[in-house]
């Protein structure tokens, strides 16, 4: 982008009246049967790479065989793999196919499987075979089960689908068609199904191209897990709908390792939360060629002004933040060519329209601090929350005939635009790019018989962003001690998702409530804070 205002005055959205990804994007890149599309590498060095030719086969043979298991358009499949090649195919399958795909992390506890099996209605997974047990529950409620790796029925080995044709008559998805779902905790009750329309899929592009610059000659790389909103955007739809080549690699966070692989395959733009950046900028780079990467993005908690002077320092490669939700995916960027304000998230992508909605109800647009609110209707915004009219109504605001999306952010917006975070309007813990929901974690520690009550915050973290932080009440205050502590800790990881256990566990007597019995967390904020 060389000029935001000539980009936002010249910015036209046309969105097509039918678009299936698998077909408008995949299969149309396919053509070129030597353009690469991913490159795949893990901890061991295993190598695949695949064109888009060979994604197109493979998601046909996919849709092919999740067809002859009765799966229709509309059906629900849940996928939950790790950063394997079969994660983008299994979902391009689906999209082919008119099916939505839920992509889940495979940290996913038995519990959270069957809740999003359940709640979404999903009669369809595919998974890794040491994984199935965690279905085991809500099994009977499939009709097609698909494992990578050998299993026994009644689930199918994938090595199924070579018996399957390679070609595929893509259906129609009209705008409005249900296209995707992601599940996003929240700071009450369960997680939320997001669901997304079609149309979005088609616009998700155009933050690849703005914020992320990307053509057919980059190699993007983003490190984000498989069950995250961002993954989505910046491993899957965006780079592909740009003609780029992926890098995704299964493996671990090793800095070291981070900037071997960033040489070996020629990375032009890396995207990493926060978290990994701030570990990253503390390793020697003297050893690497950097000259491939161009640019470094992240998004998903707020990058300090120092990590963004470090990075520039280490790599000579501009970092720019970006801020998005699940709800809206990219909506507030720093972009190339584009000023930087330290702190700030930057400016809203071209066709966005924001307001910041103040305590006093006011709508404005520059120099108070309120909530964030996108302007509707938003061809990259979210369809609705599955099953659930009652909170998508009470995320909508209207005001003089114009609907909004509320974002439960507060910001500030400065005279030229740039929107700077504040916090959160609600209790969301964002903790290394995750977003922990404090009930989820209250739910498992209230089922360890020593635990009476608890209540769980944010914690400001210099490594993470944020940590999760417990005060528990004890059914024995006499067992507290660190002994306790871990035992907490372990039941936790076993109970929920193991990133969302409590780092700080502190034994209290009482917690601050309201008078309706709600608990007061902006006291324990501040009893934290004084700590």
């Amino acid at each position: 982008m060389v000029d935001y205002t000539a980009a936002c005055d010249t910015h036209d959205l046309e969105v097509p009246k039918n678009f299936n990804f698998g077909r408008d994007v995949i299969d149309r890149l396919a053509q070129d049967e030597k353009h690469v599309a991913l490159v795949w590498c893990d901890k061991d060095n295993n190598e695949r790479t695949l064109s888009y030719a060979d994604i197109a086969s493979a998601s046909n043979r996919v849709a092919h065989y999740l067809r002859s298991q009765s799966i229709r358009k509309g059906d629900r499949v849940v996928i939950m793999l790790p950063r394997i090649p079969e994660w983008q195919i299994c979902i391009v399958a689906c999209l082919k196919l008119g099916a939505i795909p839920i992509p889940c992390i495979t940290m996913l506890s038995k519990k959270d499987v069957h809740y999003r099996v359940q709640h979404a209605g999903a009669v369809a997974a595919i998974t890794l075979s040491s994984e199935i047990v965690k279905f085991t529950s809500c099994d009977q409620m499939l009709r097609a089960r698909l494992a990578i790796g050998s299993t026994d029925a009644p689930w199918d080995d994938f090595s199924i689908i070579s018996q399957f044709p390679g070609t595929f008559d893509s259906c129609d998805m009209e705008r409005l068609d249900p296209a995707i779902m992601y599940y996003t905790s929240g700071s009450t009750g369960q997680p939320k199904g997001v669901c997304h329309p079609a149309q979005s899929l088609f616009t998700w592009r155009y933050s690849a191209h703005y914020w992320l610059s990307l053509t057919d000659r980059d190699v993007m790389w983003c490190t984000a897990d498989t069950g995250w909103s961002k993954a989505g955007t910046s491993i899957l739809f965006g780079p592909w709908s740009q003609g780029s080549t992926v890098f995704f690699y299964d493996g671990p966070l090793e800095p070291k390792r981070r900037f071997e692989l960033i040489e070996k395959y020629q990375v032009t733009v890396f995207c990493a939360a926060a978290t990994e950046l701030r570990q990253l900028i503390r390793e020697s780079v003297d050893e690497f060629d950097l000259s491939s990467l161009r640019l470094t993005v992240s998004a998903g908690e707020s990058v300090n002004p120092e990590t963004l002077d470090a990075w520039k320092a280490l790599t000579s490669v501009p970092l720019l933040d970006g801020y998005g939700q699940t709800e809206t995916l990219m909506t507030v960027l720093n972009y190339p060519g584009m000023s930087v304000k330290p702190g700030s998230m930057g400016r809203a992508l071209p066709g966005i329209r924001t307001a910041i909605l103040l305590e006093s109800g006011e709508l404005k647009h520059t120099g108070d601090e309120g909530e964030l609110l996108i302007g509707l209707p938003n061809t990259q915004t979210m369809l609705r929350y599955w099953n659930d009219p009652v909170k998508t109504k009470a995320a909508l605001l209207t005001r003089n005939d114009q609907t909004w999306f509320k974002t439960g952010d507060h910001v500030v917006q400065d005279n030229d635009g740039y929107l700077f975070y504040r916090g959160r309007t609600d209790d969301i813990i964002s903790s290394s790019g995750y977003r922990i929901g404090p009930q989820e974690v209250e739910n498992a520690l209230i089922e360890h018989p020593a635990v009476r009550e608890s209540a769980v915050i944010g914690v400001p973290d210099e490594e993470r962003g944020e940590i999760v932080k417990a005060f528990v009440i004890l059914n024995d205050p006499n067992a507290a001690g660190p002994q306790l502590v871990d035992e907490l800790q372990k039941h936790t990881k076993a109970t929920t998702a193991p990133y969302k256990y409590p780092r700080q566990i502190e034994f209290v007597s009482i917690l601050p409530k309201t008078v309706s019995g709600k608990i007061q967390r902006q006291l324990l904020r501040k009893h934290a804070a004084r700590k």
